[in-house]
């Protein structure tokens, strides 16, 4: 924790970009510590905007730097601005009123290391994971009564999403990408973990980390800070991820700090006898020759591994077996990480046609293929995915990728992909989605490219029938197309 920042020093801050899920989780924390909190941003959409107004965060759309002065004519000067990361630009006039106007302006990145960050540090890193990890295990440690301060990249469905409290105890997602637009630094460089979770690495942000030597030095210098044996450190990681075991099994690493590892077999946590339903999943966790019987109502068998890895540092830290599963056991997961919009079951109240929805967080083919895979294990019908990339996924390097990324399902449809802010002089463009389904289509006999959403939803609403499953697969929020093929399918 930075000792120089006092939460009772705060008095009023303004949040440039409050419409993402990170600004607007530390925001709301903020607010609930009596500080005064607002925000602007270049639009608002539900869930977040329902948060923000729910939790009484005031907020206004646009950038106006007026409403700023008026502020500061006011005497209510704001301590900082907290901007939105990389999507806030160095010209955008707010911004620009605060350096005119010596109001300090700080990343959420950088407000999280000044303010959540705590002397027992864990941070969940990885290449995927990391959200599911870091909200279930900050619920875990708030159900056991240890009350962290905690942050997540995700919308949890069972707590809020950031808490700022006077806990010893924090627990982060810890992004491997850039801070903001001027600060190319990971953000995980700036959460000091003293418990580092590790579930994974894998190449991914080519736009960032352009080859896959660079991704993984990030890595390894993170593992590299962490505190020693002897000090309290302690390293948990995925022994089944051979990116982890390069990062985490270098000689000086295990030799000088703790390192706990989990994974299918042969490992201090091992997890077996999968059973996945349409319902959750129940499996078996073996720890010190015991075993533990876990349910959870999270679907995808990926999450196994993301649960067990909860479980493990949860145990590790000290939270009793039984806490943990229990928790395990009522936690109902994150929005976005194969989150059920609409259920097409016989007993669903809005089954409508009978079709599921789902909305997942996968923008990358990584992610996406085992999203589907995931669906498939469960749904024995057809699957029809909309997917659209990040931008790491755009780039050129990451075509190879896409081979066969989507065996799972039947028909892929490609979306016109929302603009993103790309430097003019860049000679390497990234890929559109008419060039992205000519790739696709080397390994997939059925992708089109719709260049219009709302035909592309009519043609995936006539595409579906009783049983099948309709898959978003993105990082954005697909402008409202999700919303528009439940409404569809329900009447």
């Amino acid at each position: 924790m930075n000792e120089n920042a006092k939460i009772s020093d705060i008095k009023r801050i303004h949040v440039v970009g409050i419409c993402g899920v990170a600004t607007s989780a530390l925001a709301i924390a903020f607010h609930k510590k009596g500080i005064k909190v607002t925000g602007s941003d270049k639009g608002f959409y539900p869930p977040v905007s329902t948060y923000l107004s729910d939790a009484g965060v005031p907020y206004y759309a646009g950038w106006h730097p007026e409403k700023l002065a008026e502020l500061v004519q006011a005497g209510e000067k704001p301590d900082f601005i907290m901007t939105g990361g990389i999507g806030t630009s160095l010209t955008n006039p707010e911004f620009l009123f605060a350096k005119e106007n010596n109001i300090p302006v700080y990343a959420w990145a950088t407000v999280l290391n000044k303010f959540f960050i705590k002397n027992k540090s864990i941070v969940v890193t990885g290449t995927w994971g990391k959200t599911s990890i870091s909200s279930l295990l900050s619920y875990i440690m708030i159900n056991a009564g240890l009350t962290p301060s905690y942050f997540s990249g995700g919308l949890s469905l069972s707590h809020p999403t950031g808490e700022l409290t006077d806990s010893e105890w924090s627990v982060v997602e810890g992004d491997e990408y850039q801070t903001a637009i001027w600060d190319k630094k990971p953000k995980f460089a700036y959460y000091a973990p003293t418990h580092l979770l590790l579930t994974s690495v894998s190449w991914d942000h080519a736009d960032l980390y352009p080859t896959e030597k660079e991704y993984f030095a990030a890595f390894e210098k993170l593992v590299s800070e962490i505190p020693e044996k002897a000090k309290g450190g302690m390293i948990l990681y995925c022994k089944d991820n051979e990116g982890a075991k390069k990062v985490v099994e270098e000689k000086k690493v295990l030799e000088t700090k703790k390192t706990v590892t989990y994974g299918k077999l042969d490992a201090d946590y091992t997890y077996s006898n999968i059973k996945p339903s349409r319902n959750g999943l129940t499996f078996t966790i073996t720890h010190a020759g015991k075993d533990y019987e876990i349910k959870t109502p999270m679907l995808g068998r990926f999450n196994v591994e993301n649960v067990t890895a909860c479980f493990a540092m949860a145990i590790e830290i000290g939270i009793i077996p039984e806490s943990a599963i229990s928790s395990i056991l009522k936690f109902k997961g994150i929005r976005r990480r194969l989150e059920k919009r609409l259920d097409g079951d016989e007993n669903s109240a809005r089954a409508g046609k009978k079709v599921t929805v789902f909305d997942c967080h996968a923008p990358t083919p990584e992610k996406a293929s085992s999203s589907i895979e995931s669906i498939r294990e469960v749904y024995d019908k057809k699957i029809i995915a909309i997917f659209e990339p990040n931008i790491g996924g755009r780039q050129r390097e990451s075509i190879s990728m896409y081979d066969n990324a989507f065996k799972d399902a039947d028909i892929i449809l490609i979306p016109h992909f929302t603009k993103v802010k790309i430097d003019p002089n860049e000679k390497n463009r990234p890929l559109e989605g008419d060039e992205l389904t000519k790739y696709i289509s080397k390994t997939h006999k059925d992708v089109r490219y719709i260049d219009d959403d709302e035909k592309i939803i009519e043609t995936a609403v006539s595409l579906v029938n009783e049983g099948d499953c309709l898959v978003f697969l993105g990082s954005h929020g697909f402008r409202g197309m999700i919303e528009d093929a439940v409404k569809k399918l329900e009447n």
